[in-house]
């Protein structure tokens, strides 16, 4: 009975995206306040789940058919090409449903029962669909007895799906709506209660077993953080996000950052205080994310007023969640380094030019210092303009700057590869 339930109803995961910025408009019998609008505008503006003359009847019970035909677009294999055939008593060719469960069958998400049918317009039971989730999602280590001892109710989940319950749990794909401390395994499922469920199960698609999903392109999306950027395109897929190579991000330093007091090799870290969007909306990296790095070489101040130039590798970023994301940037410049601006070197030599200003006008005032007014006027007309030229010459032929951020300093790098952002 545990493998006849537990191979009975392996049904996947959801390919919707994140919630919307902005709640679909269309619905008519689900109202902006509902506990699961958000996820239901999710659903149906993805093309998820349906309506109905404008209806999503959310209190309704999801039926086995419609369930399998909402995992299979989460999964992307929707389009699947059939090459199966089936023979449950109850589906014929005519049945609206019929591709989705053939598809179903073919990558051996969900199957019949052993009488021959598949019974499509039964409702789905909620440890039937938690079952489904278990199935098609990696395995973890979760220690059964202690996760489901936090539900008052965990007596009724049978023998056969405690373990399905407390990874579906610790994964927090799952539904447990008004009572969060109630599993309710021998209800039927409700389509809010599967909208919620599928919303929740397309933001771990990482979890998926790779033989249940297909990765399908959802468009491309624009990130514009820097204009300059040689490409500002993100391909939204069921599965990631993709940042394309050439986009610019703009991220802060994690801490302050002296060369003098670096070497190569050093681990530098940055962060990005905010979320980092596409121009469409679309969440890519979540504020307070750490991009990781290490210092590839120093090159010190050069004389003639050459600065000093830090080069560095981010090869990873990790969320606040602990996802981490393969990455290779290196700064926005034209030889990938750090450096102090032009700005800060023609500060310096302003320093050196007024300080030689300085020295010269005092010079001359001594040199010329006799009871004659006259001749302190000629010593400063004289030693101003020497002293300035001497200054000038100086702060051009010494060495240049070593490169200093302070903690929160911007710096922009670029992206050499693309980097893919599992959802």
């Amino acid at each position: 009975m545990k493998k006849l339930l537990a191979s009975l109803l392996v049904c996947g995961m959801l390919s919707v995206n994140v919630v919307p910025a902005f709640a679909y408009q269309g619905i008519d019998d689900v109202s902006k306040d509902y506990w699961a609008q958000p996820e239901i505008a999710s659903v149906v503006s993805d093309s998820v789940m349906t309506l109905s003359n404008g209806n999503f009847n959310p209190e309704g019970k999801i039926t086995r058919a419609d369930f399998v035909s909402a995992l299979l677009k989460v999964l992307g294999n929707d389009n699947l090409e059939i090459k199966t055939k089936i023979n449950y008593s109850d589906v014929s060719k005519s049945y609206y449903a019929y591709n989705a469960i053939a598809r179903s069958h073919q990558i051996g998400l969900v199957y019949g029962y052993p009488d021959g049918t598949f019974q499509p317009n039964h409702a789905m039971l909620r440890d039937e669909a938690q079952s489904v989730i278990s199935h098609i999602t990696i395995e973890g280590n979760v220690d059964d007895n202690n996760v489901l001892a936090n539900y008052s109710d965990a007596s009724k989940v049978p023998s056969w799906a405690k373990h399905v319950y407390a990874k579906t749990l610790s994964y927090g794909i799952y539904v447990n709506h008004p009572n969060e401390n109630e599993l309710r395994p021998e209800d039927c499922l409700t389509r809010a209660e599967a909208a919620v469920l599928l919303h929740r199960l397309s933001q771990r698609l990482n979890l998926v077993k790779s033989e249940y999903k297909k990765e399908t392109v959802l468009g491309t999306e624009h990130l514009t953080m820097v204009k300059k950027a040689p490409n500002h395109d993100v391909t939204i897929t069921n599965l990631r996000n993709i940042i394309l190579e050439g986009n610019v991000l703009e991220i802060a330093f994690n801490e302050q950052f002296k060369s003098k007091l670096h070497a190569a090799g050093d681990s530098v870290t940055f962060t990005n205080p905010e979320d980092i969007c596409t121009d469409e909306g679309t969440l890519l990296i979540p504020a307070g994310s750490i991009f990781s790095g290490k210092v590839l070489d120093i090159k010190d101040p050069q004389w003639f007023n050459k600065n000093a130039r830090v080069y560095v590798q981010i090869d990873k970023i990790t969320t606040p969640s602990g996802q981490t994301v393969a990455l290779n940037a290196k700064p926005f410049s034209k030889d990938y380094s750090l450096k102090e601006g032009p700005w800060m070197t023609a500060g310096k030599v302003a320093l050196y030019t007024v300080g030689g200003t300085a020295i010269g006008t005092g010079a001359g005032v001594g040199f010329s210092f006799i009871p004659s007014p006259d001749k302190i006027g000629t010593g400063i007309a004289i030693g101003t303009p020497v002293g300035a030229a001497i200054g000038l010459i100086t702060g051009l032929v010494t060495p240049g700057l070593n490169y200093s951020a302070k903690q929160g300093e911007n710096v922009r790098v670029i992206l050499l590869d693309d980097a893919s952002i599992a959802k």
